[in-house]
């Protein structure tokens, strides 16, 4: 059983079509047919080796099956993959395949696949179209939607990149079977980043379903009942973030209120820190993300925006699926000076996305937030229990 939905935005001709449910890989050629008044001649399968290893026979199958011919373009594994070095790779091959503007480029993995395939795709001939087949939790409910595409630098996460939607997102959720537990925990991290921006009732949703986590760990994903409701829970994510994205695409400057896009990185001001603080080694960006909320919620409860119970609540989610690595043996001034390096930094101060409580998320600047305060939040959260 599979459902969608479309994605439409302000702008003339912009929408496209979200599919999440199982069995959805067989289709991916029928999808592209069904969104695509040109069919591909080809198609650029990008991916890892690991993921095609696992679920490229059956999408090369699907893709043949409509009449389009695939070259798949494989990169490293892992975060270290979204660099100048690989985008050019990925780029060389496009040309030597002989790629035009009506072919298409296909990303079939987690959340580095479809950031890298992005950018790569609204690169070549200055934009061909791609579609996002995640097989990740994390890349389903969060990277694959939105249009946000982007590489790394030394100076820090996503720094480069652009805005480029995708012509279609397919969400085949029987490849959550396959995860590793690090990627499952990561996933559920930016499911629960997005409830605590929602509000109560998805927090508390989010809640039931970790307990389902540690009581099935990731066979939940093939019981009947409880798939149904990750799957409910997956679109729920999506629904909430396309809403987001619909009204300030291009993350405005401007935009300060509780629709702005920026709302999106709550608790990846501080993750994106520890990423570039550990050279994007050791930590799975979710688990990054973990971390941050963790230090967003406690900071919000520092300033006086978060109540106790709040952060309590909060703090137990994310603890419910599972102990984050830890990061103790980071020097505290290294995450926190990498901070500075954050997209988000606008006239030379951070701007933070805390909460002033449960679904309230708000835009504070890093100038009513001293480093003092800073370092007693990291040593909080990295001393708890």
């Amino acid at each position: 059983m599979s459902r969608s939905l479309i994605v439409k935005f302000p702008q003339p001709g912009i929408s496209y079509k979200i599919s999440v449910g199982r069995g959805l890989l067989s289709s991916v050629g029928d999808t592209i047919v069904s969104v695509s008044p040109n069919l591909p001649r080809k198609a650029a399968l990008v991916s890892n080796r690991r993921v095609f290893g696992l679920y490229g026979k059956i999408v090369t199958a699907s893709l043949k099956a409509v009449g389009i011919d695939v070259f798949p373009v494989l990169i490293p594994d892992g975060e270290k993959a979204k660099s100048f070095r690989v985008l050019q790779t990925v780029l060389n091959s496009f040309s030597e395949n002989k790629m035009s503007r009506t072919d298409a480029v296909v990303a079939l993995g987690g959340g580095v696949v479809g950031d890298l395939a992005g950018v790569a795709a609204s690169l070549h001939l200055r934009g061909v179209p791609y579609y996002q087949v995640p097989t990740t939790l994390l890349a389903m409910i969060d990277s694959s939607v939105g249009g946000k595409t982007g590489i790394n630098s030394p100076y820090g996460k996503n720094l480069i990149g652009s805005f480029y939607q995708p012509k279609a997102v397919i969400a085949d959720t029987t490849t959550l079977m396959t995860l590793p537990k690090r990627e499952i925990v990561a996933g559920f991290m930016e499911a629960v980043k997005q409830a605590a921006l929602s509000g109560l009732p998805m927090v508390e949703r989010t809640a039931k379903i970790s307990e389902h986590y540690r009581k099935f760990g990731r066979e939940m994903f093939g019981e009947n009942a409880i798939r149904d409701r990750t799957t409910d829970l997956i679109l729920e994510n999506i629904r909430f973030k396309t809403s987001i994205v619909r009204s300030d695409e291009r993350e405005s400057v401007a935009e300060t209120g509780s629709q702005s896009r920026k709302i999106l990185n709550f608790g990846h001001t501080y993750g994106h820190a520890l990423e570039k603080a550990t050279q994007y080694r050791n930590l799975k960006h979710g688990e990054a993300v973990g971390w941050g909320l963790l230090f967003a919620a406690t900071l919000s409860k520092k300033l006086e925006f978060l109540s106790s119970d709040e952060l309590n609540l909060l703090n137990d989610v994310v603890r419910g699926f599972g102990r984050l690595p830890d990061i103790s043996n980071i020097p505290t001034n290294s995450i926190l000076d990498s901070v500075l390096y954050d997209k988000k930094v606008i006239d030379g101060e951070i701007q933070w996305i805390l909460l002033n409580g449960i679904g309230k998320p708000v835009i504070v600047s890093g100038r009513h937030v001293p480093r003092k305060i800073l370092v007693q939040t990291h040593k909080q959260i990295t001393t708890s229990p």
